[in-house]
């Protein structure tokens, strides 16, 4: 099975499927279809393509050894699935520590008794078993907030897609050969339009109410996350916002210019960043016989003038945003922008309305191993004439990470609780590599300011007055 295979099966999952999410028997449908889809491409990206040395080195100690991701989604699914909503025996107890993200750093797990791909493949399919089995008994009653709306079974395949998105920062890290295929995937035409768009003063409802009952308020999603809750009324006043991600083209203006070697355009901490880190472009770039290039999945090739720019920091983001004489929009200026409908005064599940992602509206789930160029996706615009607000690329914001007023622990506290007031910034929109189930407009991530193997792109805004 290629690559190819697995990501289209897994997008078009979320895309084509018929089964009704009003009804119990139509959940289960659907979850059983998304545990499929999300399986296969989890062994797309490892034992499927990589060799035992691959798949238990560490390619870079920001990231674990593929085979410790692998295993740690069979482990999460057997704890939430099988132990928590089954109320079945356990597996493999013994193994939990060894899978505890928050036991062992990631430049650890190399070191740790991992268990090897083989054991590792044949551990998730008996997980895999129980579960589908448990499936048709459990009940997802709503006086049972962790199944009400199969809520805890769209956490566990949000989960594996969210490690997928791992795992292929650890591929672009990995120094060997190509081994993930090109998927030949036509990008809908870039129309004109304008370079920013005005969002005018007054109130939206960010955040949203679904999740533990199934619906709710401000575009409700029942998959949705503790830290996308609760829905409230955030007043903001005009701003202007870029309609697409800055792209490549625009970037290296910054760069000849010499963004990375002037201090008034950085904060203090982004520059003893530079400083220290000696960097002067995103990663992955490199300049050939004049030429710029990029090195992506094993190949190196021209850098595309019209991609947005994607592993950039948080303070590379800044930065540039300063160099144009702009700032990074608010997380609350971003989801405005992206989700709300000034016709109807109501925030929508994504910016085009609330039907799923089809591929004319996003570039998500790895239909393509890069973003698209800017500008693209034009049926997949916000009220407003945002595009790509979804897909392509994480874009940066300049919030810090913390919960909403109201914000309430569910269903675990190191989701998102234990990562507040941490010194992380909020990413919103989701990239090329995050899957449809995981990119609503409410979901919320976050990283240190100083990552770049993210999929992380940005776009920028204004002050209105």
């Amino acid at each position: 099975m290629t690559t190819e295979d697995v990501t289209t099966e897994g997008v078009n999952s979320a895309d084509t499927t018929t089964a009704d999410m009003t009804t119990e028997d139509g959940i289960k449908e659907r979850v059983a279809a998304e545990l499929e889809a999300v399986r296969r491409r989890s062994l797309g990206l490892t034992v499927d393509v990589l060799d035992t040395g691959e798949l238990t080195a560490q390619h870079s100690p920001l990231m674990s050894p593929l085979v410790w991701d692998l295993a740690h989604v069979g482990n999460y699914e057997e704890q939430w699935l099988v132990r928590a909503a089954a109320g079945d025996a356990p597996l493999r107890p013994e193994i939990d520590r060894l899978y505890d993200a928050f036991e062992h750093p990631r430049a650890d797990r190399v070191a740790l008794p991992l268990l090897p791909p083989r054991e590792a493949r044949s551990y998730l399919d008996q997980v895999r078993s129980r579960v589908l089995d448990s499936l048709g008994r459990v009940r997802f009653t709503p006086d049972r907030p962790l199944l009400a709306g199969g809520f805890v079974y769209g956490m566990v395949v949000q989960h594996e897609h969210q490690h997928d998105e791992t795992m292929l920062a650890t591929h672009q890290l990995r120094r060997g050969g190509p081994v993930l295929d090109e998927p030949a995937v036509p990008v809908p035409g870039v129309l004109p339009g304008p370079a920013e768009v005005l969002v005018g003063e007054g109130p939206f409802t960010m955040g949203t109410d679904g999740g533990m009952d199934g619906g709710g308020a401000g575009g409700g999603d029942p998959w949705s996350y503790d830290n996308e809750r609760p829905a409230h009324t955030v007043h903001l006043p005009a701003y202007w916002i870029d309609a697409a991600p800055v792209a490549n083209r625009a970037y290296l203006e910054f760069v000849a210019d010499g963004g990375y070697d002037h201090p008034r355009w950085w904060t203090p901490a982004g520059w003893e960043w530079r400083n220290r880190s000696g960097k002067r472009t995103p990663a992955f770039w490199a300049r050939e016989g004049g030429e710029w290039t990029r090195r992506r999945f094993g190949r190196t090739e021209p850098l595309p003038p019209d991609e947005p720019v994607q592993h950039v920091c948080w303070y590379e983001a800044d930065a540039y945003a300063r160099w144009t004489g702009k700032r990074l929009p608010t997380e609350a200026e971003w989801e405005k922008a992206a989700r709300f409908d000034p016709a109807t005064g109501t925030s929508r599940r994504f910016p085009w309305g609330d039907a799923d992602p089809g591929p004319d509206h996003a570039n998500l789930g790895q239909r393509r191993l890069g973003p698209a160029p800017a500008g693209a996706f034009p049926a997949g615009a916000s009220p407003y004439g945002c595009r790509q607000m979804i897909g392509d690329v994480w874009e940066w914001t300049s919030t810090d990470f913390a919960g909403y007023p109201g914000f309430a622990v569910f269903p675990y506290a190191e989701y998102s609780e234990v990562f507040f007031g941490g010194g992380y910034k909020v990413l919103r929109g989701g990239s090329w590599a995050t899957h449809p189930s995981v990119a609503r407009a409410t979901f919320r991530n976050w990283d240190y300011p100083v990552r770049r193997q993210i999929f992380a792109g940005f776009r920028c805004a204004r002050d209105a007055a």
